[in-house]
Formats: C-alpha cells, sequence, structure tokens
C-alpha cells in the first residue's frame, strides 16, 4: 500500500512536469493583470510543504530536474488557468501516465499556489507551522474550545472544526484568526430572536426555510422557531470571535494555521 501511494506520487509529479510548457502560463498573466498577489503566502507555504514531501524527489527542490521541464516557468502545456491546472491534476493525464490524484481543496489551493510562484517564494525563509504547539494554544492560549469543537473535545457554540483542514484554505484560516468576520460563511452568521414575548434567543443558525429556523443557541441548545412566532430575527454581520492579530505572535499563528491544516476529520 506504502509502495503503490508513493508510486502514484511520483506519477503525479512527473505528470507535472509534462504540463509544462507552450501556451502563456497562469503565472505570466496574472502579472500582466496586477493580480499575482491573490495568492496567499500562508498558501504558498503550505503548497511548499506538500511539494517537498511529495514532489521534490522527481523534480528536486527548484523544479528542474526532470530534463526539459521547469516548473518555476509557470507555463503548463495543458493548463492556462488555476481551474485547468486543478482539473488536470484531480482527473488524471492518461497519455502521461498520471491517473487520478486525491488533494483536498485545501491542498489543492496550496500546491498551485506555490507552483504559480515558485519564482519568487522563497520557502526557505518560511518558518513551518508547529502543528503540536498549535494544537496546544487551540486547548489553552487561544480558548478555541470554549466555543469550537475537535472531535469528542469542544463546544458547540461556534462551528465543529474537525475537518477544517480538509475544506479551508491556509490564507482562508489565517484570514479567519486575524479577521474573523471576514471569512464568515453565511449559514454560521450569529443570529438574534426575539420572540412575541419578548424573549431574546442569540445563536448561531444550523438550518433555515420559508417558515421556520432551527439555532444552537449560546447554551448548546437546539431551539426550533416558527417565524411567525418572531416580532425580530437579525442575521448579525460581526463575528463573536476575537481577532488574534494583536494576541499570538506570528510564529503562534503559523502553528495554529498548522494544526487547523491538520484537521482532515479522519
Amino acid at each position: 500500500m506504502r509502495m503503490q501511494m508513493l508510486m502514484n506520487r511520483t506519477i503525479v509529479c512527473a505528470a507535472l512536469g509534462v504540463l509544462w510548457c507552450g501556451a502563456l502560463g497562469h503565472a505570466a498573466a496574472q502579472n500582466a493583470q496586477g493580480a499575482v498577489d491573490g495568492y496567499a503566502q500562508a498558501d504558498m507555504a503550505y503548497g511548499a510543504g506538500l511539494y517537498t514531501a511529495q514532489c521534490s524527489t522527481c523534480h528536486g527542490p527548484n523544479g528542474d530536474m526532470v530534463g526539459g521541464v521547469d516548473l518555476k516557468s509557470g507555463r503548463f502545456r495543458n493548463a492556462t488557468t488555476d481551474q485547468d491546472l486543478t482539473r488536470v491534476i484531480a482527473t488524471g493525464f492518461p497519455n502521461a501516465g498520471m491517473p487520478a490524484f486525491r488533494f483536498d481543496p485545501a491542498e489543492f489551493t496550496g500546491i498551485i499556489a506555490y507552483l504559480r510562484n515558485m519564482t519568487t517564494f522563497d520557502a526557505g525563509s518560511i518558518r513551518a507551522g508547529d502543528a503540536e504547539h498549535g494544537r496546544a494554544l487551540f486547548e489553552g492560549q487561544g480558548g478555541c474550545t470554549r466555543c469550537h469543537r475537535v472531535g469528542a473535545k469542544g463546544a458547540r457554540v461556534a462551528p465543529d472544526l474537525s475537518d477544517i483542514g480538509a475544506n479551508r484554505s491556509a490564507g482562508s484560516l489565517q484570514r479567519s484568526l486575524v479577521d474573523p468576520a471576514s471569512q464568515m460563511m453565511p449559514i454560521n452568521r450569529p443570529v438574534r430572536a426575539v420572540r412575541r414575548d419578548g424573549k431574546v434567543i442569540n445563536g448561531r443558525r444550523l438550518n433555515e426555510d420559508t417558515y421556520t429556523v432551527q439555532i444552537l443557541d449560546d447554551q448548546e441548545r437546539l431551539v426550533s422557531l416558527d417565524k411567525a412566532d418572531l416580532r425580530e430575527f437579525t442575521i448579525l454581520t460581526t463575528s463573536p470571535m476575537p481577532s488574534y492579530k494583536d494576541q499570538l505572535t506570528a510564529d503562534d499563528l503559523a502553528d495554529l494555521v498548522a494544526y487547523l491544516l491538520s484537521l482532515k476529520g479522519r
């Protein structure tokens, strides 16, 4: 099984080389549009780790160990956009012997961000996050378990994070830590409901239809409300989660992001 996984990874890395060359690369096009900075540094750092672990054996640290292939060029024969590159990796490239490869969304975002920016990104200048220290911060100093749950540990007031690392990119997670409101999913926005008798219910919306809304209140109780019985129902735009921008150091934030990325729900 381990040998098969290594073989699959090797084939994927070689196929990335086959993609190189030909059409104008996405990175160059993005430079012309002034949008290359849209790739988050946290995503590039995560992608650099994935590249080192899964691709550097074939392509080398600089992406130029395979003859006729230079991954740093940003040019790919069968992929112009990031969506093209994602599709080719996800569905495979039979003509080059590349099988479909399973990356989760966060991994796709990271590896593509790194491949698009290999020329300018200095992986050696970035400290790799320490997931174990990140776990300690999550459960201790950060106080995250007071609201969030991972596995069987923590509260349910805020969204369960057991598989957050498979669904949210490194850049998105980092932004959530420094500017929580910017990354709130609509369904996760906090709500305030006031019944006709004046009772106020604050919590997190779990489900809503035309006539009812289900809320997990701030005491972790599931409440189902008929909208006809409410005199006020407000979806809030501010997040109850604090910003950690000034509460944690840059290294601590990197460790916390590394821990969150490790949460794949398996």
